[in-house]
This record gives structure tokens, sequence and C-alpha cells, in this order.
């Protein structure tokens, strides 16, 4: 923990960018998921090992200080939706274990960072299904999804694209109580999805849930995915006037437009690091920044020179 968050005090830190849309570049068939279960992209961890572990090396070498593990659905309840609930310390660990291996080949340190995604339940809904679900449940997808990615090795826990400020708060505790276990103490980051007007998908804006997420003792908190950086600018005004914790941002590479039926991102990579250099440069609170859909190495890359550039105009101040 001091690690990875002393490092904070020192530097802006670079995630890394999009998993699938990197995953789609290897043109996966069928029969290259687990179970045949085409779009499983956490099986991939264990069917196509070279390929996620490729996109890792990938974002190290565009220079990536912190990598995601290919977990963003391997809690115990999106993982049962295939028949593999039982395997969530398996998923968790082989995933970490990859990004160990791309870090190792590419001989740079690295923060590996475990990510968790939403369970696919709204249970502050109304909704018959979505939120029919007991709240225990699906904290306990997050404890033990969070075991096992902190068996595996994983510096930080990120909960991320949060869509349900009640389901954050049982990954959050969910994750406290996979530490206590495994006596061990790792920081936690929260990125709740906020639309174009700065809403949750079930109405709850960036104030409500920053309060409720951050009075549980996250270590950092953000925003990724659903827009780009512009659509993300008041939010971040209002986080970095908070002067509480370091905030985190995840763009897209912009606001997606639909093509043929399919979601496309047209931010090239010069736009989002402009657009990044005035976060970083405005707000002292932002101290992590990376992408979401739609942005790759390329993307990465260029955020690396943008950083290293402002780390050189600072040094010669």
């Amino acid at each position: 923990m001091t690690s990875f968050l002393s490092e904070l005090n020192n530097r802006i830190l670079l995630f890394d960018g999009a998993m699938g849309t990197e995953i789609q570049k290897f043109s996966p068939k069928e029969s290259d998921y687990l179970n045949n279960k085409d779009g499983f992209n956490d099986s991939l961890n264990f069917t196509r090992p070279e390929w996620i572990r490729k996109i890792h090396l990938n974002y190290i070498e565009a220079g990536s200080e912190c990598i995601e593990t290919n977990t963003f659905g391997s809690n115990k309840l999106k993982l049962e939706e295939f028949g593999e609930g039982d395997k969530t310390l398996e998923f968790n660990i082989q995933a970490t274990n990859l990004v160990k291996e791309a870090a190792s080949e590419s001989k740079k340190k690295i923060f590996i960072i475990g990510s968790m995604g939403p369970t696919g339940f709204l249970p502050s809904s109304n909704d018959p299904d979505l939120g029919n679900i007991a709240l225990d449940k699906i904290e306990e997808a997050y404890y033990w999804q969070a075991q096992g990615l902190i068996e595996g090795g994983c510096h930080v826990l990120l909960i991320e694209t949060g869509q349900d400020v009640l389901e954050m708060k049982l990954a959050v505790e969910g994750s406290f109580r996979a530490m206590k276990k495994l006596d061990k103490s790792i920081p936690i980051i929260s990125n709740v999805t906020l639309d174009q007007y700065g809403k949750m998908l079930l109405g709850t804006n960036v104030q409500s849930a920053y309060t409720t997420l951050s009075n549980l003792g996250i270590d950092i908190f953000g925003l990724n995915c659903s827009t780009g950086p512009v659509e993300m600018t008041p939010s971040i005004h209002w986080l970095c006037e908070q002067k509480e914790i370091p905030i985190l941002v995840m763009p897209n590479a912009g606001m997606p437009i639909n093509e043929n039926g399919m979601a496309k991102y047209l931010m090239s990579a010069n736009e989002i690091s402009a657009k990044l250099y005035e976060f970083v440069n405005k707000y002292e609170m932002v101290k992590i920044i990376g992408g979401c859909c739609g942005t790759s190495p390329e993307h990465i890359l260029q955020l690396r020179h943008m950083l290293d550039h402002r780390n050189q105009t600072k040094g010669n101040e």
C-alpha cells in the first residue's frame, strides 16, 4: 500500500487503455473461448493467454505503469452466467499471473491493478430481474474476487465502471472483508461511470456517489467509461475542489457514435492527450490518468509523451 500511494505523492501515474477492443484485433472465433462461450473475454486468460499477455505487454511498452488484470467480469455472479462461478479464485489468480509474466518480459516495474467490474445486477433499482437479488450475494461475489486478486499478487483493487452506488458499496465491503481474511491491506480505487449530464445509470449524481464511497475508506475515487474527457470536466472540477483523496480519470476516446450497430470512438491520441494535459495542469488532485473504451496503446503512448514532457518542463522551471 505504501509504495503505490507514495508514488502518487511524487508523480502522476499512467494506467493502460481498453482491453475488449484490443482482444477484437485478434479476430477471436467462438472456439477461442472457454466452452465455446462467444464473448467470454475473461476465459481467454486460460484459452489464449498469449493474447492477453501480449496486450498487457503492448501497454507496458507504450508507457503504462499500472496494468489492469483481464478480470472485468470475473466476479462470482458474472462467472456463474458461464457456469464457472466455483472457479472465481482461479480466474483471478490466473489473470494476475499473466500481468506478472508480461511485466517480467518487459523488465519494467509496474503495479498490478485488479479489475472488478459490475455484477450485472442493479440492487438499488425496482427492476423485477436486475434488482431482485440479496445484497449479501453481491458482497460475497466481490469478496471472492478480491480474495483471488489479492492472493494472485495485485497491488491495488479497482472497482470500476460502477453504475449503482449500492453495488459499489457492497464491492468495497467485500474487498475489505477479503483483506481482513488474508491479513493484507492494499489500496482500493472506486470508479463510477457517469453520463454526459454527470449522473450514474440510476440517477445518482457524482456528489452523492463520492460522499458515499469516500466515507467507506477508499483510497482513490475516479471516473471511467461512458463519456469522453470533455463531458467529464464539470464532475472532475467538483471532485478536485474537495481536496480529500486522489482522483483517477480514465475517459473513453470521446462519446461513442453508432456505426452499423457498433459503437465507434473517434477521439485521436493527440486529442485525448491534449484534454488530459489540461486536467493534470489545472487540477492537482488528478493523480492517475488512463483510457477506457476506444483507447489503444497508441493513445497511452501519447499520454506517456505528454507526462514526460510535462515532468521535464517542470523540472526545468
